[in-house]
């Protein structure tokens, strides 16, 4: 049975920490989808949904093992539909943690079948946040060096 992990996310923008995250995953699973959610509590996105996924697939445009969806569900839900067991999910440090285990029980409970698998990210971009790239990108500033495509 094939192996599938859904890395789910805003992804406003996708950061080369998400890249890293990706890459590593695949030496523990036979697919990653990234699946790019709308978060009701980021109101409106910077970086249009439409050109994310682009530039997303751009990314790995030569790995087929990574596939990208948009999705307005539940993330388990959405894990269910496509037969995935597990969610891949990037910490920088302990409040992540915080947050994405509290996420993890709530999708354990609602999917009994799907276990949240946690990778540290690189300490070399450990300080790439989306808020952070957005704020510099919003004010003129260059994120080129924290994303993995062109804007």
């Amino acid at each position: 049975m094939k192996r599938i992990a859904i890395f789910p996310g805003s992804f406003d923008p996708f950061t080369k920490g998400h890249q890293d995250i990706v890459m590593r995953s695949l030496g523990i699973f036979d697919e990653v989808v990234i699946a790019i959610g709308y978060n009701t509590a980021k109101q409106n996105r910077y970086f249009d949904i439409e050109f994310m996924v682009k530039k997303i697939e751009e990314t790995f445009s030569k790995i087929p093992r990574v596939s990208v969806v948009v999705y307005n569900e539940l993330t388990a839900t959405l894990a269910s539909k496509m037969g995935a067991k597990y969610l891949v999910r990037g910490l920088r440090n302990t409040t992540d943690f915080e947050y994405e285990n509290s996420i993890s029980q709530v999708n354990r409970h609602l999917n009994n079948e799907l276990e949240t698998v946690f990778l540290i990210t690189s300490p070399e971009l450990s300080s790439v946040s989306s808020t952070i790239i957005r704020e510099v990108h919003r004010y003129g500033g260059d994120v080129q060096e924290f994303i993995p495509y062109k804007l």
